[in-house]
């Protein structure tokens, strides 16, 4: 059993991560922007601008909710360190549980305040657009596209995201070809870009009447859903529209009308599609919006020779381009080939519990220790 005294040294450990998450959130800065715009709030004419007031109102509750977490990590601290205190003093060994779980509590909110230090990316704050592309192998390959939207739909939810499904292209007998999903709350993309990738499975096939061993792909797509400031120059002339028939549920609208949005960016061979809105319009719309993310993508970049890594994912999904493997058999593991992040318990990975590889990525790109796969 655990002894007092190892819990006092095992929470004086997160004294110096305190401090320096004090400094890291700039702390201090925050609380006199706060003041700052918060007296903006209160000048003549400020609400004469909507789009200006609700950007004051945006960043205001964005410092507010880091300001909070902050001051909820130093009570916790505190708290756990009054508690230990009282066990000592008590001598009572029923006690200790209780004190590791607030120890241990300390420990987690800490990580999860260094995580959000490490989200300082331009878009990691923004709402994340998810791609899937099952590979070859016929009906195998879509049936694991389809764990795979399930396995990041269970993610979002269990961390309070909002899931919007745009675009699925069912698999011929099983599964799913294709699909796209818009993941929505604070921080999306910076959590989930690091799923950017192509997924191998390795399993019994329950589609092979020999059941033998069968190994499978699978891409992700991870874009940021861009604002309105940002500007991606794209010519009318330079963008094919097709338009067809939603398929799968919907009711009566959707399969009976042509409102399905197909997008085609002729120079780059990119192309995008929604399905689930009511209106042709509104597929369009959503359409054109991850066209602009893919394509603001490649003018990061810089290269177009890097341009496959965007719109050619899809001929890459096979071996030796993997990230990450999920092994059910003849063992269970899930390993991420990028920070060598392991999980025996591949039921759980796939049931969305994904903050161990993420967490690994992060931590891993922000010392520049990321292997090339």
């Amino acid at each position: 059993m655990i002894t007092i005294a190892e819990l006092k040294t095992r929470l004086q450990g997160y004294a110096g991560a305190v401090r320096d998450l004090r400094d890291a959130l700039s702390i201090e800065a925050s609380e006199k922007r706060v003041a700052e715009l918060e007296h903006r709030m209160t000048m003549p004419g400020f609400y004469d601008d909507p789009e200006a007031s609700q950007k004051v109102y945006a960043e205001s509750s964005e410092l507010k909710a880091k300001l909070e977490r902050y001051r909820r990590l130093s009570t916790q601290y505190e708290e756990a360190e009054l508690l230990l205190d009282m066990i000592e003093e008590e001598n009572d060994p029923a006690l200790l549980p209780e004190g590791e779980g607030a120890v241990e509590g300390v420990g987690k909110a800490v990580e999860e305040l260094q995580l959000m230090t490490m989200l300082s990316g331009e878009y990691d704050h923004s709402n994340a657009i998810l791609t899937f592309h099952a590979g070859t192998g016929g009906t195998e390959a879509q049936d694991w596209a389809e764990m795979l939207y399930r396995m990041y739909s269970r993610w979002a939810a269990a961390h309070g995201y909002g899931v919007e499904v745009l675009d699925v292209l069912d698999g011929d007998e099983a599964g799913i070809k294709s699909a796209s999903m818009m993941v929505k709350g604070q921080n999306a993309y910076g959590m989930l870009k690091s799923e950017h990738g192509v997924h191998r499975l390795v399993r019994i096939s329950p589609f092979d009447a020999n059941a033998r061993r069968q190994t499978s792909f699978a891409s992700l797509e991870v874009m940021p859903e861009l604002d309105d400031n940002i500007k991606i120059d794209i010519r009318p002339e330079d963008v094919e529209m097709q338009v067809y028939r939603s398929s799968g549920a919907g009711g009566q609208h959707i399969n009976k009308t042509s409102s399905a949005v197909r997008l085609i960016h002729k120079p780059t061979g990119i192309v995008t599609s929604c399905q689930t809105q009511r209106s042709q319009l509104q597929n369009r719309e959503y359409a054109m919006e991850m066209l602009k993310a893919k394509l603001y993508q490649i003018a990061l970049q810089q290269h177009k020779d890097k341009i496959e890594d965007i719109k050619g994912v899809q001929n890459e999904i096979a071996w030796g381009h993997q990230i990450r493997s999920y092994v059910f058999m003849p063992y269970t593991l899930v390993k991420d080939h990028r920070t060598n992040f392991e999980n025996g318990n591949v039921q759980a990975v796939m049931d969305g519990d994904l903050d161990g590889f993420i967490y690994a990525y992060l931590k891993a790109s922000s010392r520049g220790e990321l292997t090339e796969v």
